[in-house]
C-alpha cells in the first residue's frame, strides 16, 4: 500500500504546526483577526506567484484546472473554513480563556473525521477509531492547562472547529484539480475578506518587516501545507488525512521547545507517547477486500498504473505523469488500498 498520502498528510502537519509558534511570537504587535486575514493573505499571494510562474515558464500542464462545476463546492470551502471559521473563533477567543480555546481546538480533527465517516460513508475499523482517539487525546492533553469551562465562546471556538472539519470534507470534493489554484483562491478570498474586517474593526497594518514575517508564515504554514493536504486527500480520504493532520500541535509544541526556550514537560512526553500510539495504529492499517469500480469518467493528475489503462486522442497531453479527462471501466479486483479517487465504494462486509 502506498505511503505517499502519508507522508503528504504529516508534512502538512508539520508546517501548518511550525507556524503556531511563530504566529504566536508576533500576535503582540498584530491583533489576532488581522493576523488570520494576513496568514491567509501570504499563503494565496505565495501561491499566486507560484502559479503565475509556472504560466510565464511555459511549464506543462499536469494538473487538472478547476472547472467550472467546481466552483460551487470552492465557494463552500471558503465561505466554512475562511471566513465562518475564523469569525466563529475570533468572537470565540473574546469570550473565553486561553485553556478552553487551545482545548477546544482540537475537536477540529474530531468534527473533520465524524462528518467523513457519518456524512460521507468513509471506511472505519476499530483500529482506525483507536488510532484517531489516541491522536486527539494527545492533541488535547497537550492543549490543557489544568481547568476548562463551557460557555458561550466555547461554543463559539466549537462553532469554528465544525466549519473547518466541513470544510475539510468539502475540500475532498475538488482534490482531483490543481491543489495549488485550490489553495491560493481560497487564500486570497478569504484573506482579503479577513482583512477588509479587521480594519473596519479599527485594526491596523503592522509594520512592514512584521508584515513580511506574517506573510512568509503564512504562505508556508497555510499555503504550502493545504496544498500538501489536498494532495493528501487524493491517497487517503478525510478522516485519515485528517487523523495524521492533528499531529500538528504536538509539532507546534516541540518547536517551542527547541527553538524558542520552553520547558519540555512530561504532558509534552505523554502527550507525544499517545500521538505516536495513534500514528503507529494508523501506519499499521491493512484494508484489503475484493471491490468493485463503478464506470467512472474523471479529470485529474495521473500515470498509467493498474487503475489507469485507457487509451488516449491525439490531442491528449505526452508524458507521464500528465492530466486529461478520461474513463474508467468497471472493474472488480482485490488489493490493499485507502479511500483514494478510485477506492470510496461502500462495504458490503466486513474488510480483512
Amino acid at each position: 500500500m502506498s505511503r505517499t498520502g502519508i507522508l503528504l498528510a504529516l508534512l502538512s502537519a508539520v508546517l501548518f504546526g511550525a507556524s503556531t509558534p511563530f504566529a504566536k511570537l508576533l500576535l503582540g504587535a498584530v491583533s489576532p483577526w488581522m493576523m488570520a486575514g494576513l496568514l491567509y493573505l501570504g499563503a494565496g499571494l505565495g501561491l499566486a506567484s507560484i502559479h503565475a510562474s509556472r504560466t510565464m515558464l511555459r511549464r506543462p500542464a499536469t494538473e487538472a484546472p478547476l472547472r467550472r462545476a467546481d466552483l460551487p463546492w470552492l465557494g463552500l470551502v471558503i465561505l466554512s473554513g475562511g471566513l465562518a471559521g475564523p469569525l466563529l473563533l475570533m468572537f470565540g477567543l473574546s469570550h473565553t480563556g486561553a485553556a478552553s480555546a487551545s482545548l477546544l481546538l482540537n475537536l477540529e480533527g474530531l468534527a473533520t473525521m465524524g462528518i467523513a465517516w457519518v456524512a460521507f460513508r468513509e471506511n472505519v475499523d476499530r483500529r482506525l477509531l483507536l488510532g484517531a482517539f489516541a491522536i486527539l487525546a494527545g492533541a488535547g492533553l497537550l492543549s490543557w492547562q489544568g481547568r476548562a469551562s463551557l460557555d458561550f465562546g466555547a461554543a463559539l471556538i466549537a462553532g469554528a472547529c465544525i466549519c473547518w472539519g466541513i470544510d475539510n470534507n468539502l475540500t475532498r470534493k475538488l482534490s482531483s484539480a490543481d491543489p495549488v489554484q485550490i489553495a491560493m483562491l481560497k487564500g486570497l478570498v478569504a484573506g482579503a475578506m479577513n482583512v477588509a474586517l479587521a480594519l473596519a474593526a479599527g485594526g491596523h497594518f503592522p509594520a512592514p518587516g512584521l508584515l513580511v514575517a506574517a506573510g512568509l508564515v503564512g504562505f508556508l504554514g497555510y499555503g504550502v501545507s493545504l496544498v500538501l493536504f489536498v494532495l493528501a486527500l487524493r491517497h487517503l480520504g478525510t478522516a485519515r488525512t485528517g487523523a495524521y493532520f492533528s499531529l500538528a500541535p504536538f509539532v507546534g509544541a516541540m518547536i517551542a521547545v527547541a527553538f524558542l526556550g520552553e520547558p519540555l514537560s512530561a504532558r509534552l512526553l505523554v502527550s507525544g507517547a499517545l500521538m505516536g500510539l495513534g500514528l503507529w495504529l494508523h501506519l499499521a492499517e491493512r484494508h484489503e477486500h475484493e471491490h468493485e469500480h463503478e464506470e467512472l469518467e474523471h479529470e485529474h493528475r495521473h500515470s498509467h498504473d493498474e487503475h489507469h489503462q485507457h487509451e488516449h486522442s491525439a490531442d491528449a497531453p505526452p508524458g507521464e505523469p500528465h492530466s486529461h479527462r478520461h474513463r474508467h471501466a468497471r472493474l472488480v479486483h482485490k488489493h490493499a488500498h485507502y479511500p483514494d479517487l478510485h477506492h470510496r465504494h461502500t462495504h458490503k462486509r466486513t474488510p480483512r
